[in-house]
C-alpha cells in the first residue's frame, strides 16, 4: 500500500496505553493521520512510501499540548521579573499593554512563540489574549494546532470597549474559524476578579448553546481567594463549572473544593513554573489526580515563566508534586508525560483528534534524540525524557502530518527575519512609558 510517510524509530511512546514503550516500531502517516503502528519489518513489507524517516536514536511521542498560554506576551519576556502577580500586572504589564498591544504586537509575538514552541516539540497551544484573530491567522499560516480563546474582561482594551463588544467580536471570530481544521475557539474570560457576573452568565449560556469550552484563571493566588466569597463557589453558583470548564492555576484549594470540583468533570491546567516564579502558591496536583480530576500542563506566558518549554514544565511538575505531596511516587514520569499530552487534549476537548499516538488520530508528533551524553546511560526512555532531556534534543515535529521542524530547522518561519522584528520591539518596549 502506498502511504505518505513512514517513521521508523528506536522507541515509540504512544502515551495511550499508559507507560507502553514500543521498540523498533514504525509509525505510518497518511493524509495527515496515523494509519498504523507496527514493527519495522512488518511496515517494510506492508507499506511503500517516498518519505521514509529513520530515527535510530530517537523516541517518538505525541507533540506536547501547552494547555495555557498568552503567546503574544513572549515579547515581554524578562521585562518585569521577580515581582508578585498583582504588582507585576498593575505596574508593569497592563501599562505596557495599554501602550503597545496592537495587531502588529500580537502578530510578531505569536510568531516568536510559535517558533519557540515548535522547536521544543509543542504541536498545540491554548491561548488567551487580545486580537485573537491575529493569533489564529499566524497559527494557521505556520501549520500549528491551536485553541484560540475568545477573550473577555470587564474593562476596555485596544481590542474591545466592554463586555458586549468582546462577546460580539468573539462570536464573529468563532463563526469565521469554525471550519478551520487546526483551530478551536473556547471562551476565555480572564479571571473571577476581572469579569463580573452578567458577562459570565452570558458566556455560560453561549458556551452551552455552541458546545464550547470555557478557559479561565481560577484561584491563582491567596489574594484572589481572600476577597470575600471564594471564586470557585461563585463560579459554581453561576453554573460555569462543568465538563467543559478549564480552570488554570488552582493553587488555593481546600479538600472540599477538590472533591466538589472532581464531581463536576471539569479540568485543571497546572502551570508550575509560572506559579513558582510569581510565588502564587502550589497546586496540590497529586490530590487532584487521586480525586479523579484531569490535570493538564501549561507554561503560562513567557512574561512570567520565562519560556514556553514543555519539557522543562514536565520536569518541574513532577518534582514539585513530589515535594508538595511529600511522596516520591507522586506524579511519576509517565504521568507527567500524559499531563503534557493526552490530558491537555482532554482538557481542550480534542482528545479524539490528538494527544496520543493512536490509529486514526492526527499525526501530531515529536521526535527527540536520546543519544546525547546528557541522556546516557538510558534504561527507560520515558524517565529520560522527563528527568534528563532538554528541548534542544527535539529534532523533528509534525502537525497533522505536515513537518514543521525538520532536523532542527523550522519549515514555515525565517528565524533571521523574526529576530530582526523582535529586536525592533525590544527597543520600543524598554523605553520609558510616558
Amino acid at each position: 500500500m502506498q502511504v505518505d510517510t513512514v517513521i521508523n524509530a528506536r522507541w515509540i511512546i504512544p502515551v495511550e496505553p499508559h507507560e507502553v514503550i514500543l521498540e523498533h516500531h514504525a509509525l505510518v502517516i497518511h493524509e495527515g493521520h496515523i494509519l498504523d503502528i507496527l514493527p519495522q519489518q512488518q511496515a517494510q513489507e506492508k507499506y511503500q512510501s517516498s518519505q521514509q524517516e529513520n530515527f535510530a536514536n530517537h523516541a517518538i511521542f505525541p507533540g506536547f499540548i501547552n494547555a495555557h498560554t498568552h503567546v503574544a506576551m513572549t515579547l515581554f519576556r524578562g521585562i518585569a521579573d521577580d515581582l508578585p502577580l498583582m504588582e507585576w500586572l498593575e505596574k508593569h504589564i497592563w501599562p505596557l499593554e495599554k501602550k503597545w498591544a496592537n495587531e502588529a504586537f500580537v502578530r510578531d509575538g505569536t510568531d516568536l512563540a510559535i517558533a519557540e514552541m515548535l522547536r521544543g516539540g509543542t504541536t498545540c497551544f491554548n491561548d488567551m489574549y487580545f486580537f485573537p484573530e491575529i493569533t489564529a491567522h499566524q497559527a494557521i499560516q505556520h501549520g500549528m494546532r491551536a485553541n484560540i480563546g475568545l477573550i473577555m474582561i470587564d474593562f476596555p482594551t485596544a481590542w474591545a470597549d466592554g463586555p458586549e463588544q468582546y462577546i460580539e467580536k468573539g462570536l464573529a471570530l468563532h463563526d469565521e474559524l469554525r471550519h478551520e481544521p487546526l483551530i478551536r475557539t473556547p471562551f476565555a474570560p480572564h479571571a473571577p476578579y476581572t469579569v463580573s457576573d452578567e458577562p459570565l452568565q452570558q458566556i455560560r449560556t453561549l458556551a452551552d448553546e455552541l458546545n464550547l469550552p470555557v478557559h479561565m484563571h481560577v484561584h491563582e493566588t491567596k489574594f484572589e481567594v481572600s476577597q470575600g466569597e471564594r471564586p470557585l463557589k461563585r463560579l459554581h453558583d453561576l453554573g460555569l463549572i462543568n465538563p467543559a470548564f478549564i480552570a488554570v492555576h488552582m493553587t488555593q484549594l481546600t479538600s472540599h473544593e477538590i472533591k466538589k470540583f472532581a464531581q463536576t468533570g471539569a479540568h485543571i491546567v497546572h502551570c508550575p513554573e509560572s506559579n513558582l516564579k510569581l510565588a502564587s502558591g502550589f497546586c496540590p496536583v497529586q490530590k487532584c489526580l487521586d480525586a479523579g480530576i484531569n490535570v493538564a500542563l501549561g507554561t503560562d506566558g513567557a512574561a512570567s515563566n520565562n519560556d514556553l518549554d514543555m519539557l522543562g514544565e514536565m520536569r518541574s511538575a513532577a518534582l514539585l508534586a513530589k515535594g508538595v505531596a511529600e511522596d516520591a511516587s507522586a506524579v511519576s514520569a509517565a504521568t507527567a508525560l500524559r499531563m503534557a499530552t493526552l490530558n491537555g487534549a482532554k482538557a481542550l476537548g480534542i482528545d479524539d483528534i490528538t494527544g496520543s499516538l493512536t490509529i486514526g488520530k492526527a499525526a501530531d508528533i515529536c521526535a527527540l534524540d536520546l543519544s546525547d551524553i546528557e541522556t546516557q546511560p538510558l534504561y527507560n526512555p520515558i524517565h529520560q525524557i522527563v528527568y534528563s532531556a532538554t528541548r534542544h534534543q527535539v529534532s523533528d515535529v509534525w502537525v497533522a502530518g505536515k513537518q514543521c521542524l525538520k532536523n532542527k530547522q523550522l519549515t514555515t518561519l525565517n528565524l533571521q527575519d523574526l529576530k530582526s522584528k523582535i529586536a525592533q520591539w525590544q527597543l520600543k518596549l524598554q523605553a520609558p512609558i510616558n
